[in-house]
């Protein structure tokens, strides 16, 4: 068996009330959780405050101390 340089990715444990942003895609921008399931995660937008529920897609990259949320477009 040969070795080799492998990318492992873990979904991020979120928990209701974390403010996230995510970094790129459809869904990018910042949001707040609402809930999470096994499956699926709820979140809310800060401006709009429109919820929205999808099956679980994000995954941890880094964690910022003390960033400014929502940032302004």
């Amino acid at each position: 068996m040969e070795n080799h340089d492998v990318i492992v990715f873990e979904p991020y444990p979120f928990s209701a009330g974390q403010k996230i942003n995510i970094a790129g895609g459809p869904r990018k921008g910042d949001w707040e959780v609402v809930s999470a399931t096994e499956k699926t995660v709820k979140l809310r937008c800060p401006v709009s405050f429109r919820e929205f529920e999808w099956d679980r897609f994000c995954y941890v990259v880094r964690e910022e101390k003390g960033a400014p949320w929502p940032k302004k477009p």
